[in-house]
């Protein structure tokens, strides 16, 4: 743990000399005793530092101004608004939000609407609501699924309705593998994410022994598993463990990591049950680092786990938010930008600009969307023929 203090204090010290033209990145909204979700670099698949985007060279949703598109045409957002893990949807919704008003305050003869769809990240809910999507002919994009055991149930229906689907959060990597036609993924998968943190935590931040835990979604066993396979012998398969969602009483698991004696303990599965671990870990004198990914990366993990967040590294394909997007994200929403609100607006401005292109229909876009290779404030953006990125990196965090 002393080595990975040093070497974060190092990593920090470097990330803050180099800043994109609108200023530093958001720090996110501040949990217990002022902690807040920091981010500390940028990694490749060996864990290896890599430089951020520049934001100066990103799209702008707004474009050139003075488009023109028919009444009506409206793109949807579909995840969990409401639910255990509403936070990520909403994360999600207001990144749609902020692009489409910037959007649509520059180019009055083209309005376009959002049509929101609450799955509660729920796949048998997602595959009732989804065919709601598909059969509303004035959507033609949408920003989702968001999670990846709703996608999973959903995306052949989206594929066979020819609606473009471009998510900003659903990491499972399996699920381009599906033959889906529709379907375009904003970031790293799994299988990029686990040996990238894995490496990181091995090589650079020095543990010796790791516990996994994963809970029983389709996200957390995927990443588990790549975690795990990228750990080796880190990987203590004494004190791997499962967890159910929608768990609160980890006792067990808690004893059974306490005699195992780790250096960090790596949680696959989502912040709602992320934070009781986390707590529950602290209280039964558990002194190794929690670490763990996308799904727990939010603001709410740090406010639900309180003092107990503290020192946690946290991963994510998602990158951090630079100032200007920030400060304009929470004049629009009332609130910080968090895990996955600079993907989702990123990806509206793309669909924003295929229709402001002429791409009104959903053939149209849909072909827009495959053949588009531009900058946005996370990453370049840019589709293998399976809908994964053609260059995807994961961000290390730190809550402090």
């Amino acid at each position: 743990m002393l080595a990975f203090g040093a070497v974060a204090a190092l990593v920090l010290t470097g990330c803050g000399d180099k800043s994109t033209s609108d200023g530093a990145d958001s720090s996110g909204t501040a949990g217990a005793g002022g902690l807040s979700i920091q981010p500390v670099l940028q990694v490749d698949a060996q864990g290896k530092e890599i430089p951020k985007a520049d934001a100066a060279t990103a799209a702008d949703p707004a474009g050139a101004g003075g488009a023109t598109c028919p009444a009506g045409t409206s793109i949807a957002m579909a995840g969990a608004l409401t639910g255990p893990d509403a936070a990520l949807g909403i994360n999600i919704v207001n990144g749609v939000k902020l692009a489409l008003d910037q959007h649509n305050k520059a180019n009055p003869g083209c309005q376009i609407a959002l049509k929101q769809f609450d799955t509660e990240g729920d796949p048998q809910k997602a595959s009732q609501v989804i065919p709601q999507v598909v059969n509303d002919p004035t959507v033609i994009g949408l920003v989702g699924p968001a999670f990846s055991g709703e996608t999973k149930a959903t995306g052949q229906i989206l594929s066979d309705a020819g609606l473009v689907s471009v998510t900003s959060s659903a990491t499972n990597a399996t699920l381009t593998a599906n033959g889906w036609q529709t379907f375009f993924r904003g970031l790293a998968n799994d299988d990029v994410q686990g040996p990238s943190v894995a490496n990181y935590l091995v090589n650079t931040a020095g543990y010796k022994k790791v516990c996994v835990v994963q809970d029983n979604t389709d996200y957390g066993t995927g990443l588990a598993k790549s975690i795990t396979a990228g750990l080796g012998a880190a990987a203590d398969p004494a004190c791997a463990a499962s967890i159910k969602k929608g768990d609160k009483d980890f006792s067990a698991t808690v004893t059974q990591i306490s005699a195992a004696a780790p250096d960090a303990i790596f949680y696959s599965g989502y912040y709602s049950e992320g934070a009781p671990l986390a707590q529950q870990l602290k209280s039964g004198g558990v002194d190794a680092v929690f670490v763990s990914a996308d799904g727990t990366n939010d603001p709410q993990f740090v406010a639900q786990a309180g003092s107990s967040a503290k020192g946690a590294v946290l991963s994510c394909p998602c990158g951090p938010a630079p100032e200007t997007f920030a400060k304009e994200y929470e004049a629009l929403n009332g609130q910080a930008p968090g895990v996955y609100s600079v993907e989702a607006y990123d990806l509206t401005t793309i669909l924003a600009k295929g229709i402001d292109g002429g791409a009104v229909t959903r053939p149209a876009l849909l072909d827009y969307v495959k053949t588009y290779d531009g900058a946005g404030l996370a990453r370049q953006y840019k589709w293998n023929p399976n809908g994964e990125l053609s260059n995807a990196l994961i961000w290390i965090y730190e809550v402090k």
